[in-house]
């Protein structure tokens, strides 16, 4: 059966989760789940595959050992092309509609030493200024983990200072849950954004990669 939209019982899932992340209410409510966000998520990425490549669905439940927030659930159901490790294209839907992304979300210390090597040369870091400027003034946001201050090694008035402050590096675009969103009109959403970040992920791929330093 192929994709035909999120059905409004996924928004009201979420909304529900939001008010009560708990055991209780994800056990009552998992045919929901299933039936409205999960099943739904693979059909999407399924007609999203031969385009863009093979999806890994992410888990419902939050790793909770090192955080202070204990709630058992996340509120989003999301998904990603691994294109390299860490780099690729998301998709999420939460209660607060429908999510797209590309672009790189580890921060290994040799990604980041080499994301600001590329940044910092003019033939590699232009080229990177010219096609977020342009996403941009598309509608799409920046995203990432950022420094408040300049990374060591560089002065304040580098003319790519900003994306320098960069750790993380990601393109997205956010739609509220409004009618088309439970319609076949979400593929064509998607992977119009996600042919939009296309220049910035292949520039991640080229010049970041993925990590080379051991898993600890």
């Amino acid at each position: 059966m192929g994709f035909s939209g999120f059905p409004d019982e996924a928004f009201l899932f979420y909304e529900g989760l939001e008010a009560d992340n708990s055991k209780t209410y994800f056990t009552r409510h998992k045919h929901l789940y299933e039936e409205a966000v999960r099943e739904p998520m693979l059909a999407l990425t399924e007609e999203l595959a031969p385009e863009f490549g093979s999806a890994q669905l992410f888990r419902p439940y939050r790793d909770v050992r090192f955080s202070k927030d204990k709630s058992p659930y996340k509120t989003h159901q999301g998904a990603f092309v691994d294109l390299q490790p860490g780099i690729g294209y998301y998709v999420e839907v939460s209660a607060a509609g429908l999510f797209t992304a590309g672009g790189f979300y580890t921060q290994a210390a040799d990604q980041v030493a080499r994301y600001r090597a590329a940044v910092d040369e003019d033939l590699s870091g232009k080229p990177l200024e010219s096609l977020t400027s342009a996403l941009v003034a598309q509608g799409y946001a920046l995203y990432g983990e950022r420094l408040k201050t300049k990374p060591r090694g560089f002065s304040e008035d580098h003319p790519r200072i900003e994306l320098l402050r960069h750790k993380s590096l990601y393109a997205g675009m956010s739609f509220e849950p409004e009618p088309w969103v439970s319609t076949a009109e979400v593929l064509t959403r998607v992977k119009d954004t996600w042919r939009a970040y296309g220049p910035l992920v292949d520039w991640l791929c080229t010049h970041v990669r993925g990590s080379e330093l051991p898993r600890r």
